[in-house]
């Protein structure tokens, strides 16, 4: 999913060519994170540079860095800063002038450009399903992995508007949803 994340900020952000990838190097998941995003970044002939931030302290000499490296649009980790901090990524990525790519409607909804990821509610509906079958006697390791099957796509026209930005109709039209 992230490289769809960054194929979209690359047909929204003119020339673009780097992107800042913001992440809590406290979360386990973040070495892999940064692998599939670099990967993802190479196929697309982007740059990424990975900036880290475990506290609102952090996070704001992390968007002074950003502005510092010249970097023109920004991605987040999934994870507990990135959520927890959700409204202040998108108010500092807004007044850094960084096109904010988020991963789920719940990080979208404070202000960032788009946000492509999985549906988290559909996500822990079906958690509930798996622990229902744990409760009732199912061992955990007999029940398959899963896969996010629902992905949702949505841009945010006030915040392109307030970036100089403008939405190509043929993702207009892709999302799920667009705020005006």
């Amino acid at each position: 999913m992230v490289g769809k994340r960054l194929q979209f900020l690359k047909e929204i952000v003119p020339g673009l060519s780097k992107v800042a990838l913001l992440v809590n190097p406290n979360v386990p998941s973040t070495r892999i994170y940064i692998q599939e995003t670099q990967a993802a970044a190479e196929e697309l002939g982007l740059v990424i540079q990975i900036f880290e931030a475990r506290s609102l302290k952090e996070l704001e000499l992390a968007f002074d860095g950003m502005t510092a490296a010249g970097v023109q649009a920004m991605i987040t980790a999934s994870g507990g800063t990135a959520f927890q901090y959700r409204a202040n990524i998108a108010k500092l990525a807004i007044a850094h002038r960084l096109a904010f790519s988020a991963f789920s409607r719940e990080t979208f909804v404070d202000g960032a450009l788009m946000s492509y990821g999985a549906d988290q509610i559909e996500m822990c509906r079906r958690s509930a399903v798996y622990v229902d079958k744990i409760l009732k006697g199912a061992k955990p390791s007999d029940l398959p992995v899963e896969q996010p099957t629902k992905v949702e796509f949505f841009i945010n026209l006030k915040t392109a508007k307030a970036l100089d930005l403008k939405i190509p109709p043929s993702l207009l039209s892709a999302a799920d949803e667009v705020v005006e």
